[in-house]
């Protein structure tokens, strides 16, 4: 992965203007769509699978006029006067008849009807409408709630106070405030502190705007297609900036750090990108798996949650990876630090007689008292991990909305008139199907439903005009978020079965309430596995990047530390109420119930990006000195700083949408502040450090089938610096076609070599021994097979970090063996087929006329070989061929490849030298002056001084004479 980033890298460096265009232009495109399609949020909290959506869809059936959305109209008198006056009577009917003329509206049952129950305070001085629309939340538009909300009008003029309350009326807006500019400024002073430099803190930031607005045009041009909550887009904002800055940042500082040593502009900009960049892609991966696991759980909106943020972090990842390359394409060498400034000696903090930075005098602090350093994290995040023992889940309602919206007024009204339970009333559906005395038993299961504890009221049942489903009104004593009311919905489930047998009627719960309680419920169900398969992901990710046992629990242990303090923080705060003041939190209570795994998994891949950063440093200079203890401290030391600015960045991103982000928001944003700094500051730069010094070399130990058996991620650039170190050997091999040092094919268990040679363009190889090692040997030398040890060259692209090259340039064939003339296929399908795999689509149309001009060219030279030879046509088998004529024909099916590289492999010795010779002949006049030819045999030519191969260099290799050091020139 770092061979291909850095040529990524490097790409975009040299390819600025191209790329920076491509960014712009998505970013122009996808806003510019996301306007024209004109989508909108909306909330719409289902849960397919559960009873209450189950009967929320049965009564959309058959009782449709009681499962679209609802709202109330709370009306309130002037102290002291009732609401049953007449002026007041008559302005509330005159009301509920402009509402029931709005389109999308489809019934309005006055407060004074008799099927309305309790719609009046026993004082009658409030009174509530009940208002349902046509279909769902997510279909009612805001045209009909605009006139909704216009018809208070009537009332309030004469002189009653008008609210409106309903899930319909929650804020589904989302935008930035003052509070999320102070935390960009924030994160553009860190960022000018971390680089003493206004364009490389300018550089991530920019970045990062860029591609949050293409997330938010993304999502937005969705929203137009299907129903997305006013969270998602916020989720993306807050994990696109933070995810954005951090990526840039880390490929960035890498970057300058080298400018400072003296590196290349240009090649400093494609290791940064090969290096930092593959622990940025591995990172952001991880974080999109983890978001992407939401998924799983089976929550509508959730998952649209999870995908939203996913696709914020891989913009990030391309932002990283590509436009911050760009753009230092443009700068140059202008980032370089000058000799004597501080970024200047940070980059060369390690040379002798250097000042020790605070990352290093932190880490050497950390390691005198690791034992002491380890209980101390332990105990702090185990102290601030105890509220989440209370921790207490529900779904947003009224009383989460902001102070002086309808919603939230209503809700207060509400609540002081009738009591809390009126805010979130549970509706009851009873299968009547099965009974004759429909009225007897509705009142009968009313009167067993009102013997309930936490039961305020029970509304007379109604059934709908088919006589299939029958609805039963009740209203809890206490709010919808309360736990009593949980409970009242188990109670009522739990009566269902008795209920079904005496009265032969099925019943089930459903409503707002009671889908929110179930939403809760599942997934507070789904945390401990959702978490078991996060923390398992995380252990077999860094085991891949790490090759270790030890490191990567140690870092799954850690990040559950963070996520169980950060829990405990939010409910401290939101539940608890405690600092509400300071933060702005209006009515503590239960949490978001999708908070916790939200935060879980994003949570889990930002804490990754931590460990990644600084344990990979820590194993680079380990996999180098073999030094555990000074590894850790090098490599902490040489990370501290980037991890320091991109947590304190992150927490103050997050920490913005706290005092004045929305309901919804506030707690997940208050929670990633928290996990980000507890994860970044307290366990992964005193922890992680404390218990690497603790294992010493042991932290590194993994057993050889697992180190066989996982694959090997090249996190720390290893396979970079191999692949530059080959690059340079071979700028040094110009003039050979193939060159090799010291090279050893084959495989562990059978090797071929070691082997030196020099192929000058257009020569001939043969190379003659066992047929096994022959075929090593060329698949080798082909890109198919990596070499075991040694150095190697085809084309002028080192092997084997450029396999993928090599093979495109290098054709093979074999030219002979029995088996093969066994075959009824023709010579011209043969070579058609050939052509058709590998030449581009734009030649198949004269692919035919090719075959036909091949073969004409095969005569030609068979003829001037042995004028008495056979002739070779499409339609000659292989089997009618003589074995000299059907080696030419072979050997020409990957000479009309037209790559400057052929290997032949030649299954059985010719009967005769004159045969030998006379395929060697035709094969030097068929191939192209240029190209070069490697032929494998089973023993070695018999008379190659005597063969005419017009001035091609002849080089002969003998695998089974090699000596030790094998060398061939």
């Amino acid at each position: 992965m770092a061979t291909l980033l850095y040529r990524l890298g490097r790409f975009s460096y040299r390819r600025a203007w191209i790329v920076i265009g491509v960014w712009i232009a998505l970013f122009v495109g996808v806003l510019g769509g996301s306007v024209a399609l004109g989508g909108h949020t909306q909330e719409s909290f289902a849960i397919p699978g559960t009873e209450s959506q189950n009967a929320l869809d049965r009564l959309d059936a058959v009782f449709p006029s009681v499962a679209g959305a609802s709202a109330q109209a709370v009306v309130m008198a002037p102290t002291g006067q009732s609401v049953d006056s007449p002026a007041y009577t008559a302005a509330i009917d005159k009301m509920d008849a402009a509402i029931e003329k709005i389109p999308g509206i489809d019934s309005v049952l006055s407060p004074f009807s008799k099927y309305a129950g309790s719609a009046v305070t026993a004082d009658k001085n409030m009174a509530r409408s009940q208002i349902q629309f046509t279909g769902a939340s997510s279909d009612v538009k805001p045209a009909t709630l605009t006139a909704l909300k216009a018809t208070a009008s009537i009332a309030e003029d004469a002189g009653l106070t008008v609210a409106f309350g309903g899930q319909v009326f929650q804020d589904n807006t989302f935008g930035i405030t003052l509070t999320e500019v102070f935390g960009l400024l924030f994160a553009a002073v860190v960022l000018l502190i971390t680089f003493g430099s206004l364009i490389a803190a300018g550089m991530p930031l920019l970045s990062a705007i860029l591609g949050v607005g293409i997330v938010i045009g993304g999502i937005g041009a969705i929203s137009a297609f299907t129903t997305v909550s006013s969270s998602a887009p916020l989720l993306a904002l807050m994990i696109g900036l933070a995810v954005g800055i951090d990526y840039s940042l880390f490929i960035l500082s890498r970057h300058r750090n080298q400018l400072a040593n003296g590196e290349d502009p240009e090649e400093s900009a494609a290791i940064a990108v090969g290096t930092a960049g593959s622990a940025v892609v591995f990172a952001g991966v991880t974080v999109i798996i983890a978001l992407l696991g939401l998924l799983v759980v089976g929550i509508p909106f959730l998952s649209v949650m999870g995908v939203g943020a996913a696709f914020a972090v891989l913009v990030a990842i391309g932002v990283a990876t590509t436009l911050v390359p760009a753009l230092l394409g443009l700068i140059k060498g202008r980032l370089t630090p000058k000799p004597g400034s501080r970024a200047y000696r940070r980059a060369t903090m390690h040379e002798e007689g250097s000042k020790p930075t605070m990352g290093l005098r932190w880490v050497t602090g950390v390691m005198k008292r690791p034992v002491l350093a380890t209980l101390a994290v332990v105990a702090i995040l185990g102290t601030l991990a105890i509220p989440a023992l209370s921790l207490n889940l529900s779904l947003p309602d009224g009383g989460s909305e902001p102070r002086g919206s309808t919603q939230r007024q209503a809700y207060e009204l509400i609540k002081e008139g009738f009591g809390p339970g009126y805010n979130g009333p549970l509706i009851v559906a009873v299968d009547i199907t099965q009974t004759t005395a429909i009225q007897d038993d509705l009142a009968a299961i009313g009167k067993e439903l009102g013997t309930l504890k936490d039961v305020s009221y029970v509304s007379m049942g109604i059934p709908d005009a088919g006589l299939d489903t029958a609805i039963i009104q009740v209203i809890p004593s206490s709010a919808p978020d309360a736990t009593q009311t949980k409970a009242l919905v188990q109670s009522i489930r739990d009566l269902a079965p008795s209920i079904e047998k005496k009265y032969s009627t099925p019943i089930f719960v459903t409503g707002a309430t009671a889908v929110g309680i179930d939403i809760s419920n599942r997934l507070s169900a789904a945390l401990i596995p959702f978490g078991l398969i996060v923390v398992g992901l995380s252990i077999v990710l860094l085991m891949m990047v790490f090759r270790s046992v030890l490191v990567p629990i140690k870092a799954a242990l850690g990040f559950l530390l963070s996520v169980i303090a950060s829990f405990g923080v939010v409910v401290a705060i939101f539940q608890w109420g405690w600092l509400g003041d300071l933060l702005n939190v209006e009515n503590p209570g239960p949490i978001l119930s999708f908070m916790p795994i939200l935060l879980m998994a994003v949570l889990f891949g930002l804490a990754m990006d931590y460990e990644v950063f600084l344990v990979s440093g820590m194993r680079e200079e380990f996999v180098r000195t073999g030094n555990a203890r000074e590894s850790v401290r090098r490599g902490f030391a040489n990370g501290a700083r980037v991890v320091t600015a991109a947590a304190l960045i992150m927490f103050f991103v997050f920490f913005a949408f706290v005092p004045e982000g929305s309901g919804t928001i506030k707690p997940i944003a208050l929670g990633l502040a928290a996990g980000i700094a507890f994860d970044a500051f307290l366990v992964r730069m005193t922890l992680v450090p404390a218990i690497m010094t603790l294992l010493g070399r042991a932290a590194w130990w993994m057993p050889r089938w697992l180190q066989r058996l996982l694959p090997d991620m090249d996190i720390e650039g290893e396979h970079l610096r191999e692949h530059r170190e080959a690059v340079v050997w071979t700028l040094d091999q110009r003039g050979s076609s193939i060159s090799a040092e010291d090279l050893v094919a084959g495989s562990a268990e059978r090797r071929v070599g070691p082997l030196g040679i020099a192929v000058a363009p257009g020569s001939l190889v043969l190379a003659s021994g066992d047929a096994t090692d022959r075929r090593l040997l060329g698949a080798t030398i082909a890109g198919r097979l990596d070499p075991v040890d040694g150095r190697l060259q085809v084309a002028g692209h080192p092997l084997p970090s450029e396999a993928g090259s090599v093979s495109r340039l290098v054709a093979m064939a074999d030219v002979g063996g029995l088996e093969r003339a066994e075959t009824s296929v023709t010579f011209g399908e043969l070579l058609d087929e050939r052509l058709r795999l590998t030449q581009p689509w734009y030649r198949f149309a004269r692919r035919r006329h090719r075959v036909a001009r091949w073969i004409a060219r095969i005569n030609t030279v068979l003829a001037e070989v042995d004028p008495d030879g056979m002739p070779v046509s499409a339609s000659s088998t292989l089997q009618q061929l003589p074995q000299r004529e059907r080696a030419v024909a072979l050997a020409s099916v990957a000479l009309a490849e037209g790559t400057p590289v052929v290997i032949l492999d030649q299954l059985d010795s010719f009967s005769t030298p004159r045969d030998e010779a006379d395929f060697l002949r035709a094969l030097c006049l068929l191939a192209p002056a240029s190209t070069t030819l490697v032929l494998g045999t089973p023993a070695a030519v018999r008379a190659p001084t005597s063969i005419a191969i017009d001035g091609r260099p002849l080089v002969t290799v003998d695998l089974a004479s090699l000596d030790a050091r094998g060398v061939l020139q």
